[in-house]
């Protein structure tokens, strides 16, 4: 059986993609920053019913060459799931780009030298709608500019990190070259398989203990964790996946919607009313991460997944049932008032 190495392994998508690889019969391995999560990482998968000895973990982290050879060596596929990711606004944006870049340049230079067949990098919606030019529907033809002074540090270690992968690619010679695809998430949350609700799912959290008194005028695509690892593992093998970039996103709806929807549903600290524009940029002059999520406010954003179901035959699950499957672990984790 062809073996998987899962950069991020014990992330929200990687530990996901690892659970559908060993489901389909793959070897797989993984890299961690630290080998102390074996035993959570081992649990979780065993918990799911997996055989342990097909699933072999290394460490290594974005900001450090070594390691990642010796895990990629002999694999036939990688997904490069890891990705800094720092709540809030880093001090310095090169506190993200760097360890963005040099990861990507890391787990794809080393996948060029061992012959690995194809690499599938997790990038982001976030590398495609800051085009700044008043655009509100996006294609995978659509970049985001990393020049704009509003462009944020996400957004640039995202867009950058994804341009330095298609630039390694396409710098390579001869005739035997390893394949690249790109899968560019909107929001993801869903179930976790570990006791971590991670940082996609925080926002939720939030939600429901009531941290969020009023919904900001925001709108987002959402898409399930499921779905995401599904669509990394369709792009690993499928032929028209290769040399190509693709949007997975379930619906996109605005922060009221997903708010009532939660609330309908017996959450009721989530909130039924709009926060006034002004009150969010009034909490912008003394919370940076409201700073900037406040440039979106009124701005609709659509990033239909037309190419991923129409090349790859993929699906989305309905996003309604994410969220509140995604409610009721979270209150499964702790105290939280329904």
């Amino acid at each position: 059986m062809e073996t998987v190495l899962v950069t991020g392994a014990s992330g929200f998508i990687g530990l996901h993609c690892v659970d559908q690889l060993l489901s389909q019969g793959y070897e797989v391995r993984g890299t961690v920053r630290s080998l102390d999560r074996k035993d959570e990482l081992e649990t979780a998968l065993a918990n799911r019913g997996h055989n342990l000895s097909k699933f072999h973990l290394f460490e290594a982290d974005l900001t450090c060459a070594d390691g990642w050879e010796e895990a990629v060596a002999g694999c036939n596929y990688v997904l490069h799931v890891a990705s800094p990711f720092i709540l809030g606004v880093p001090k310095h944006e090169n506190d993200l780009i760097k360890p963005a870049v040099s990861g990507v340049d890391y787990v794809i230079s080393a996948a060029i030298k061992h012959h690995v067949s194809r690499v599938v990098v997790t990038s982001s919606g976030a590398s495609i709608t800051d085009t700044h030019d008043g655009k509100t529907h996006f294609t995978e033809d659509d970049w985001t500019d990393t020049e704009h002074p509003k462009t944020t540090a996400y957004y640039k270690s995202k867009t950058l990190a994804e341009k330095h992968a298609w630039k390694l690619i396409n710098a390579q010679t001869g005739k035997a070259k390893t394949e690249l695809s790109v899968i560019n998430p909107t929001v993801v949350l869903g179930p976790t398989l570990t006791d971590d609700i991670g940082t996609s799912n925080d926002f939720i959290r939030q939600i429901l203990i009531g941290k969020v008194p009023a919904a900001a005028n925001l709108h987002f695509g959402f898409v399930d964790v499921r779905d995401v690892a599904a669509i990394h593992i369709t792009a690993m093998t499928h032929k028209k996946a290769a040399g190509q970039r693709f949007i997975a996103n379930a619906a996109e709806m605005w922060l009221i919607e997903l708010t009532t929807i939660l609330n309908k549903a017996g959450y009721k600290k989530a909130p039924l009313r709009k926060m006034p524009n002004w009150l969010v940029k009034v909490f912008g002059l003394f919370d940076a991460p409201t700073k900037q999520i406040s440039q979106l406010l009124d701005s609709e954003r659509f990033t239909p997944s037309t190419k991923a179901q129409t090349e790859l035959g993929w699906q989305a699950r309905n996003i309604n049932d994410s969220i509140l499957e995604t409610a009721k672990q979270i209150k499964s984790f702790m105290s939280v008032p329904k």
